[in-house]
């Protein structure tokens, strides 16, 4: 098995710690993991968001395998976590599995230009809180004969879907930063970023990023690799 050697325990235990909240909400997720030289990147997508999350891990030294010089693999996001080794820095590459069909799909490397109108960090957290607030309170008022699952995600779809500030980014993407452990209360204002490329807009944080297409499946200036 290939071993990756993570930058210190503090990274180790952060990325043991995305793979666990990915887990979270999809006991069989996967993950697809591309490194090149001392980054790996990290791409899950928490099916209750409906978004890519993306985690960069810093490696203590370039990735290598023999005469490779680059990963791409897309492997089991449960026997990656039982792999990390923290005290030891270490985290091993499992066999590859058959990616979802989102793992073909990635944001482009490059091209990526600053949106206005993010609210500031505190603003976007209380943002999030409203929203959660409003689902249950709305849910919970909800006679019992009304509460279907096709009614639950009607509010959801509702509540979600509705734009962060003055930018096209759904609330559902600063759900999920902040449900992945990337929207920390010790964040200041430039610690955010919104970006696009593209179909695509990106929260950007010093923890991870969360992406969102603007458009559907369909929509040009995605990245098949």
């Amino acid at each position: 098995m290939t071993v990756l050697h993570l930058a210190d325990e503090g990274e180790a235990a952060d990325f043991a710690a995305f793979l666990s909240r990915l887990l979270h909400y999809d006991r069989g997720a996967a993950v697809r993991l591309q490194a090149a030289g001392t980054a790996l990147a990290v791409f899950g997508r928490p099916p209750s968001f409906e978004v890519l999350a993306i985690r960069a891990v810093r490696l203590a030294k370039p990735y290598e395998k023999g005469l490779d010089v680059t990963l791409d693999v897309t492997v089991s996001a449960g026997e990656l976590l039982e792999t990390v080794d923290e005290s030891a820095a270490t985290a091993g590459v499992p066999a590859a599995v058959t990616g979802p069909p989102w793992a073909g799909v990635l944001p482009p490397r490059g091209g990526w230009r600053p949106e206005p109108g993010l609210p500031a960090p505190d603003a976007l957290r209380a943002m999030v809180g409203a929203a959660v607030a409003e689902f249950r309170s709305r849910t919970g008022e909800l006679a019992p004969e009304l509460r279907t699952r096709a009614e639950l995600d009607r509010i959801g779809r509702e509540i979600w879907s509705r734009t962060v500030g003055d930018t096209d980014l759904p609330v559902r993407a600063a759900h999920a930063a902040q449900s992945l452990g990337f929207l920390r209360s010790t964040q200041g204002a430039g610690d955010l970023a919104l970006v696009s490329s593209g179909a695509w807009l990106r929260l950007r944080t010093p923890y991870g990023s969360i992406a969102v297409r603007r458009a559907g499946l369909g929509a040009l200036d995605v990245s098949v690799r």
